[in-house]
């Protein structure tokens, strides 16, 4: 995008989100730096972290409450648990990989997003939270592996079909 941009004719960042980007990004790319919305530019560069973490944190909840399930209702353990345990850790991993700074991250989160897979979990099951561990009963490392399956062993011929 070669526009030159007047900075009386940049659009808002409140008037047109995706706008405003194309003509930040020109702007950069230009090297027209004085004309540049510092303030919500910046904003938004550190909100791309928050957004990495944020997508950490659902994820990790998600993967706490499948193996929960996967733990303490395994005679009804699914294909469909199966998959998304293993997309979870996928991702997570995708994720920190991006972004190696984030490694520790879902550490410093397991016992907040353990709490609320808890809650999910007896929800889902229709068992009592009493039924389920207080305190995350996994380590991060296993949560993270891609062979770890907690409860008794099991065999992908045993998992119902959905």
């Amino acid at each position: 995008m070669n526009k030159i941009f007047r900075k009386q004719q940049l659009t808002p960042y409140e008037a047109d989100y995706a706008q405003w980007c194309a003509e930040q990004g020109a702007l950069l790319r230009e090297g027209r730096l004085s004309d540049l919305d510092r303030e919500n530019l910046a904003e938004e560069i550190e909100s791309l972290g928050r957004s990495d973490k944020r997508e950490i944190d659902s994820r990790l909840g998600t993967l706490l409450q499948h193996l929960l399930k996967w733990q303490f209702q395994a005679d009804g353990r699914k294909t469909g648990w199966l998959l998304t345990i293993r997309e979870q850790r996928h991702r997570i991993k995708k994720l920190i990989t991006e972004s190696p700074s984030l490694k520790n991250y879902p550490h410093k989160q397991l016992a907040s997003e353990f709490d609320f897979a808890r809650l999910k979990a007896a929800e889902e099951t229709g068992l009592s939270e009493e039924d389920f561990p207080a305190d995350c009963p996994y380590l991060v490392a296993d949560v993270l592996d891609q062979d770890f399956f907690p409860g008794v062993p099991w065999s992908s011929d045993q998992l119902v079909r959905e």
